[in-house]
């Protein structure tokens, strides 16, 4: 085992889009680890669009990152080390330890996944928190029923593929957005997707009206920007939007341009009486993880679920690969595999 505990900091505050400049790898000796506590050792960290939020002091959900602090983030762990009665050496947990090779644990919070899990990085994944949010806000929030449009951008990401994927399952037609030609010809020929539309085509709202000609019963909302204006006029009467996510403006440093569309979207949400709907995943559904866990496992089991992993090797890659994600540069869920499994 090494002696070196690599670990990427918050180095300033973004402005606008992140930069390599915003983050700082540093190293600083493992930790020991005192009776009735454990030695983590990553190897697989979760890279999610959350996090650009927490690298903001503005008022959210969560506390934000402190600049000189870990970036934090899901991870797929090994135990390298136990003092604690209940976790064995090489056992396999989910923990949220962060941007960082090693770290301390009293057990608090963990997820046992066993000794030798089929496929540890899932635990991030599909049967993490990206599957979980698809999960409840489709089927809480969106309430689909057989023969409804479903539309969802980021079509191919972590959670859309999994909201397009359930909305088939559910008996839907399924609309996916996503950017370039590989991933909606992924949505239609792999995950199922009925249609597929390009957001950087130049006629991009002509072609999602055409795809959406019965318009849309559930907008599940990941992105906002030109995509939500061009849901908007397609929406019907009774129309659920499930918000989980605004991508588009997570960088934003002012108020988009153009004139003020807010009358119109309360105008339009009153008189076709739409429901829409902002969800924290964990805040909101923490105690119904083991309903979606189960029914996940049992799809995934039949083939109904594929699952595509957008794998980058080594924690000090980590920075620019948030910074494509948001960009939309990632295919399927980005991870980092931080070091090598035992």
């Amino acid at each position: 085992m090494t002696n070196v505990n690599r670990k990427i900091v918050l180095a300033s505050r973004p402005v606008g889009a992140p930069t390599a400049d915003n983050f700082r790898l540093e190293q600083t000796a493992i930790p020991a680890i005192a009776e009735g506590e454990i030695l983590l050792r990553s190897v697989y960290l979760s890279l999610d669009p959350y996090m650009r939020g927490r690298m903001s002091d503005a008022k959210s959900y969560a506390e934000p990152v402190a600049v000189g602090e870990i970036m934090v983030g899901g991870t797929v762990c090994q135990v390298e080390q136990s003092n604690h009665v209940d976790f064995a050496q090489g056992e396999w947990v989910l923990s949220y330890s962060g941007w960082q090779d090693y770290a301390v644990s009293n057990g608090d919070g963990l997820i046992k996944l066993g000794m030798q899990p089929t496929h540890p990085s899932y635990a991030l994944g599909v049967m993490g928190m990206p599957g979980f949010t698809a999960y409840m806000g489709l089927l809480d929030i969106g309430k689909p029923k057989p023969g409804d449009t479903i539309v969802v951008a980021a079509a191919t990401g972590a959670v859309g593929s999994m909201v397009g994927q359930i909305g088939k399952i559910k008996g839907c037609r399924v609309v996916g957005i996503a950017g370039g030609e590989e991933k909606c010809r992924y949505a239609k020929d792999v995950l199922g997707f009925d249609d597929c539309i390009d957001h950087k085509a130049d006629d991009f709202a002509v072609q999602l009206a055409a795809a959406c000609d019965n318009g849309i019963d559930i907008y599940y909302e990941n992105v906002g920007g030109k995509v939500f204006d061009a849901v908007l006029p397609l929406l019907n009467t009774g129309a659920r939007i499930p918000l989980c996510g605004l991508i588009s403006q997570y960088n934003a440093t002012e108020l988009p341009q153009g004139p003020d569309r807010m009358s119109m979207l309360m105008g339009t949400l009153l008189v076709k009486r739409i429901k829409m709907q902002g969800f924290i995943i964990f805040d909101d559904y923490a105690d119904r993880y083991d309903e979606f866990a189960t029914e996940m496992s049992q799809w995934l089991a039949e083939g109904k679920i594929h699952y595509r992993e957008d794998l980058v090797q080594g924690l000090e890659n980590a920075p620019q690969a948030f910074i494509g994600l948001l960009n939309g540069k990632n295919f399927g869920k980005l991870v980092i595999q931080t070091n090598q499994a035992q």
